[in-house]
């Protein structure tokens, strides 16, 4: 990965996935390139062929906010990946104060974690690892080798197809909230180690990668299944950490009097079955 080339291969990879119908152009012959082309983009966005070629190419990285915003109205950005390519020329500028120790939580986190014994919950690094969790969220997880990364969880792990009710829709939110992270620290030794990896021994990850889509956690219904307590269905909702800068707090939500309330109860009676070796708690 390329600090300085970002900002143009997300250009270039948003530009590919759009056709001339999705922004009311006409399409007139056999076009020899996926998506759109470079000159329908610069009239879209209202600057010149020579100069959006320039960003694509990383010649020219310091687009003014107004242009930027024109580039997203172009091509048709939701507010997650707007945001993101405003953040990208910044971050190429240079880093932000992520924590170079990747594996530091908030003193206060793990007895946070423990006081929500109903709950599972953990928290989560700019690369995805799991850096703190408590009891119910390591027995919801023991199916997997380790409860360390969630996205080598998603992507390496065999346990994770069979985990994620909707495999590809979890593998998709994976590449996209890695993405976000690396849009906000692109020289992030510990995304780039977390990204090569994956993109060396998965297919899938490469291809979605590739992609450049942009997500964050939000509050969403999750379909999990897991290898002693079946089916459950789950409401994720993810917090910032003020006292922890670039970590995410995770909840998991039961409907009260639901099955997945009732397997709740259920994994966290057999905690023995879901001690980890190896995880990240603290």
């Amino acid at each position: 990965m390329s600090d300085s080339t970002a900002l143009g291969e997300f250009l270039r990879a948003r530009r590919e996935a759009l056709g001339p119908q999705d922004v009311g152009l006409a399409a007139h012959g056999r076009r020899r390139v996926p998506g759109l082309r470079r000159e329908e983009v610069a009239l879209l966005a209202g600057v010149s062929s020579d100069y959006y070629m320039r960003l694509e190419q990383g010649r020219e990285t310091s687009p003014s906010p107004q242009v930027l915003d024109a580039l997203a109205a172009a091509l048709r950005l939701d507010e997650a990946a707007r945001h993101h390519l405003r953040r990208l020329p910044r971050a190429a500028r240079g880093r932000h104060d992520t924590p170079t120790d990747h594996d530091a939580v908030g003193a206060h986190l793990p007895g946070l974690l423990d006081s929500w014994p109903d709950t599972p919950a953990f928290v989560l690094g700019p690369a995805l690892d799991v850096l703190a969790h408590n009891t119910l969220a390591a027995a919801l997880h023991s199916g997997f080798e380790r409860f360390d990364n969630l996205a080598r969880m998603v992507f390496l792990d065999p346990a994770g197809r069979a985990f994620h009710r909707d495999w590809e829709r979890a593998a998709h939110s994976c590449a996209a909230e890695l993405r976000a992270a690396y849009g906000h620290d692109p020289g992030s030794p510990r995304i780039t180690e977390v990204v090569d990896t994956l993109r060396a021994r998965s297919p899938e990850f490469a291809g979605l990668w590739a992609r450049h889509d942009v997500r964050g956690k939000t509050h969403r219904t999750k379909h999990l299944v897991h290898p002693e307590a079946g089916a459950l269905e789950i409401e994720l909702s993810a917090f910032t950490v003020n006292g922890a800068p670039h970590r995410q707090l995770v909840v998991y939500r039961a409907e009260p009097a639901s099955a997945t309330a009732a397997a709740f109860t259920e994994l966290r009676s057999g905690t023995g079955r879901g001690a980890l070796q190896g995880s990240r708690a603290s």
